[in-house]
């Protein structure tokens, strides 16, 4: 049973992710592209460790870089589900519920 499930679930699972189309847009803040701003603390960190690699402020703001990098791009995707008839969305939907009940089910008895 468990296996079943997750097959169903891996199906389902490939088939509705198979309909969805990521893009990215550009970084807008205020309405002007923010992306260069978002490199300031990622260069002002490694200009510091360049010119002390123990620098403590070179550090921090080249992890508070890194991490604006990663929330800009993240926070700029554009996720859309692509047209599908009724039916393959309620079989993609079915198979995915069916698949997660039944290895929750299979666990359950363990």
């Amino acid at each position: 049973m468990f296996f079943l499930g997750v097959a169903l679930t891996v199906l389902g699972g490939y088939l509705l992710t198979n309909q969805v189309t990521v893009t990215s847009g550009p970084w807008m803040l205020y309405g002007q592209n923010a992306f260069g701003i978002s490199l300031l603390p990622f260069m002002f960190g490694v200009g510091f460790l360049f010119w002390n690699g123990r620098s403590i402020w070179g550090w921090v703001l080249l992890g508070l870089g890194l991490l604006i990098i990663f929330a800009g791009i993240i926070a700029n995707l554009r996720i859309f589900f692509e047209p599908a008839s009724l039916f393959n969305t309620l079989l993609m939907l079915a198979l995915l519920a069916a698949g997660l009940g039944l290895t929750v089910r299979s666990l359950r008895s363990l």
